[in-house]
């Protein structure tokens, strides 16, 4: 019960009424008593393709969809996986928003878990990427996104309510920078690479025409 001694003892009316898990489904939820998200697989409001750019292409419309999700300062963010079966085709997961608790009201930090695994009762899913929409515009990727320590995956897609898409590559445990794009139409520009020695802090260094 650390979350009710938490709003007590802050006295702040605003704390939610109950701990993350009360928000799990049978889409999405927690490993155990861990803080690692599972997340159901396919979505059915994506078309899977042997293309993965055409998978990325349809998740803004989707996400933008849900409740909350361009809501901006009152929004919701939702996290979740582009993987394969292995026969070379690409689906998108459900997305979640399972995050920490936090306070009911307007704030201009959100956050949703990146999901450490998919359940797809059709094979053993291989995650490439994750995902994740930002309830505001322009919002691109934020320092968090772009920390080493919050990589699970190849890739990072991430994309505001206007639907502008990004695209990290982060490179974690290799010697060379990682890699920022953004899509224009139907091609990845880049625009900004993150040095080796900034990859702990995310830092962006802005290449030459990517703006």
């Amino acid at each position: 019960m650390r979350w009710v001694a938490l709003c007590v003892l802050a006295w702040l009316p605003g704390c939610v009424s109950a701990p993350p898990r009360a928000l799990e489904t049978e889409d999405y939820g927690f490993e155990g008593e861990s803080r690692f998200v599972w997340v159901r697989g396919p979505w059915e409001a994506i078309r899977p393709s042997t293309n993965v750019d055409e998978v990325i292409d349809q998740l803004c419309p989707a996400v933008m969809a849900l409740p909350r999700a361009t809501l901006r300062d009152y929004g919701q963010e939702y996290c979740g996986l582009i993987y394969s079966l292995g026969d070379g085709e690409y689906f998108a997961s459900k997305p979640s928003p399972l995050s920490d608790i936090r306070l009911v009201g307007p704030a201009r930090s959100k956050s949703c878990y990146s999901p450490s695994s998919v359940r797809d009762a059709r094979g053993r899913a291989s995650p490439l990427a994750d995902y994740h929409g930002h309830p505001w515009a322009p919002s691109a990727l934020s320092d968090r996104d772009r920390r080493a320590n919050t990589q699970l995956w190849s890739i990072r897609i991430q994309f505001d309510s206007k639907c502008t898409l990004q695209k990290l590559i982060p490179y974690v445990h290799e010697d060379r920078p990682g890699e920022v794009y953004e899509r224009r139409g139907k091609t990845w520009k880049l625009v900004g690479i993150i040095k080796p020695e900034d990859k702990a802090s995310g830092l962006v260094t802005s290449v030459e025409g990517g703006e």
